[in-house]
């Protein structure tokens, strides 16, 4: 008797086991918004990380996070999002990730979890004819400092602000924020500012797309940081996906002509291991 319900039993164990896997992976599946589609909500004003080309959009996060897709077998799709908008986007699961060149930050860290995949950091922007070129964040003190919304940057400037400028009986520095990147630097070109601080990357785009209307003053990558892909902390398989991918995608040739192409740096291990660590 017992022999024939272990037999029955047996002979269900491959159907509950099958069935279980299967399970397994709706619920895997259930973590992201769209099935087999990796849904990033970008901000496309960032040149060249992020920008709209023959209506589509086009920069190295697209293209990264499109070699990430493809390595596990999925699509990206980006979803267009003023960047102040982006974490607030990702909490309420309007996307799986945000893919917008988004500094790694302690502050960050705390609402939401952060896949490093370049390093960069800030360099401050003039116009060429201008007789102001500040090389030092010190030279900021008193002036009008156009920078983007939301940015990490732009709290870094508020702080200096008061910590070096003010509290050193300096004047304050005059902040103006704006909406998109592409707005601040057309402040500076009106002269609503004097000078205009942004991703080091974006600010050579600038220069070249202004055929040298705009100049770069600081010779120093201001405040070296880690960029990271922002994933929710309650959706672990998504940080596991996207972990996954970027670890297939880093071991072939398009990973390494894709950072060739654009002149940027990947992470070290030491990089990552220091984030960690902090």
């Amino acid at each position: 008797m017992q022999s024939a319900r272990f037999l029955r039993f047996t002979r269900k164990a491959p159907v509950l086991l099958g069935m279980s896997l299967c399970a397994i992976a709706v619920s895997a599946k259930a973590d992201f918004i769209k099935p087999g589609i990796i849904t990033a909500g970008s901000d496309i004003t960032f040149s060249p990380y992020e920008y709209m080309q023959n209506d589509k959009p086009a920069g190295f996060d697209i293209e990264m996070l499109n070699g990430i897709a493809k390595a596990v077998g999925m699509k990206a799709v980006n979803v267009d999002t003023r960047f102040p908008n982006l974490i607030p986007g990702l909490q309420g699961k309007r996307f799986d990730i945000t893919n917008s060149s988004m500094y790694i930050t302690p502050d960050r860290l705390k609402v939401i979890d952060m896949i490093p995949y370049l390093k960069t950091g800030e360099k401050i922007v003039t116009l060429k004819d201008s007789s102001y070129k500040p090389g030092v964040p010190d030279e900021l003190c008193g002036h009008k400092i156009g920078t983007m919304a939301g940015t990490s940057f732009l709290q870094g400037l508020m702080t200096f602000s008061q910590q070096s400028c003010v509290a050193k009986g300096k004047p304050a520095i005059s902040i103006s924020e704006y909406p998109t990147d592409p707005q601040a630097t057309q402040a500076l070109l009106s002269k609503a500012v004097e000078a205009q601080i942004t991703d080091v990357a974006v600010a050579q785009s600038v220069v070249d797309r202004l055929k040298g209307r705009v100049v770069i003053t600081s010779d120093k990558l201001l405040y070296p940081v880690l960029v990271g892909f922002g994933v929710r902390k309650d959706d672990p398989h998504v940080k596991q996906t996207i972990e996954a991918g970027l670890k297939k995608f880093s071991q072939t040739p398009q990973y390494k002509a894709l950072f060739s192409k654009y002149h940027f740096t990947p992470p070290t291990a030491d990089d990552i291991r220091q984030l960690s660590a902090g």
